[in-house]
């Protein structure tokens, strides 16, 4: 980095802080720092609302939460994405050094300017405050526990998922069959290698492991059919790994569960 950049030597050292940061601002380099960071900063806070939108609209709260925070930590980090790469422009462009020898000096190490160390450290402090508390807050509303739900049992195999029904009857199926705004409690496990399971549009992606049931919870929202995936790699067969979850009324599911051996 320039030593203009990031060294005020010229400035006497009683200068209020304002006039120290006018005449800072006043430098070609730091001009130009200022106004790629503004452009790039504009241009990745437009971006941040592309991965919610190509992911298509969700069919759990599950999967919101998953949509939000992806918007929320794209828009957090800009900024700073923004002035690393501002930084890493500018120097190409304005500070390159031509010829065959080494640069004739070198500008001091940025922890030698006291305001920019201090701005840095406290702005990713507080930035990653915000991070880790939102975080904890999406997780513990996701996480949050419902009476009376649901419980599928869910196995992995190479290479095919079954689901089964404990409280309905003995009932197993290659289609998963979900009524819509329940809660559902999914008891995931392997029975040979380590699976995944990923129901896409919901927001679950789950480890299915051989000799261990791990858990997970939704609440279907959206009528419909969604995708089931196997998100971890498992053999040869790998990419054939996926069947359909049916999102369908309370009715239409206590139906399904009559026509399949119980009364519900």
């Amino acid at each position: 980095m320039s030593a203009d950049l990031i060294r005020d030597e010229e400035l006497p050292f009683g200068n209020p802080l304002g006039q120290r940061v006018r005449r800072w601002t006043r430098r070609r380099e730091v001009r130009g720092v200022l106004m790629l960071w503004v452009v790039l900063t504009v241009l990745l806070v437009l971006f941040s609302f592309v991965p919610a939108r190509i992911m298509g609209v969700p069919a759990s709260p599950t999967k919101q939460a998953v949509e939000d925070t992806m918007t929320v930590f794209t828009l957090a980090a800009s900024p700073v994405a923004a002035l690393v790469w501002a930084v890493a422009i500018y120097s190409v462009i304005g500070w390159r050094q031509r010829g065959p020898g080494p640069p004739t000096e070198d500008g001091p190490a940025i922890r030698n300017h006291g305001l920019t160390t201090v701005l840095w450290v406290g702005l990713s402090s507080v930035l990653c405050l915000f991070l880790l508390i939102w975080g904890i807050a999406e997780t513990q509303a996701v996480a949050s526990s419902s009476t009376g739900p649901l419980v599928v049992n869910v196995t992995g195999q190479q290479w095919v998922w079954t689901f089964s029904y404990p409280r309905q009857g003995d009932i197993e199926t290659d289609q998963l069959y979900l009524p819509v705004n329940q809660p559902v409690v999914f008891h995931v496990k392997s029975d040979d290698v380590v699976h995944s399971f990923w129901v896409v549009q919901m927001g679950i992606k789950v480890d299915a492991n051989p000799g261990q049931v791990t858990q997970a919870t939704v609440t279907p929202t959206r009528l419909g059919t969604f995708d089931v995936r196997c998100a971890e790699l498992c053999g040869l067969l790998h990419a054939d790994m996926e069947t359909s979850v049916h999102v369908v009324s309370a009715q239409d599911f206590q139906s399904w569960l009559r026509s399949n051996g119980t009364g519900g």
